[in-house]
């Protein structure tokens, strides 16, 4: 079982950026493939991008360029460095994990998440 932490969300003006964590516990974090999938109101939750264990990483393409995934064993952590932030990106972002090769872009393919973060972007 391991059990999933993200925090850094909050406010922040267009074009800032902000660095989401996404600290695991419970269980040797190094093998597993983490998700960061966002949902906005009204939305279904969606892939933002992820990185495997091997530390090979996949994003989608509204990110691309902009977002950057990274993950530090040593801390059992993952993160999401987000630059040139735009307001469409607002949402609450969440991390997830599987121990199962690949980057899905189905949420149901996860098998821990966190309880998420909010990210709001004021243009």
């Amino acid at each position: 079982q391991v059990q999933l932490v993200e925090s850094g969300g909050g406010l922040v003006q267009a074009g800032g950026s902000l660095r989401l964590s996404c600290k695991a516990s419970g269980r040797t974090f190094s093998g597993y493939n983490v998700g960061w999938f966002r949902q906005a109101p009204g939305k279904t939750r969606e892939f933002v991008g992820g990185i495997r264990s091997d530390g090979s990483t996949d994003y989608a393409d509204s990110v691309k360029g902009r977002f950057a995934i990274s993950r530090d064993n040593a801390r059992d952590s993952v993160y999401l460095q987000m630059n040139s932030l735009k307001s469409e990106d607002t949402a609450v972002y969440y991390c997830a994990a599987r121990t199962l090769t690949g980057l899905p872009r189905a949420p149901g393919a996860y098998d821990y998440w966190g309880q998420g973060t909010q990210v709001t972007v004021a243009s």
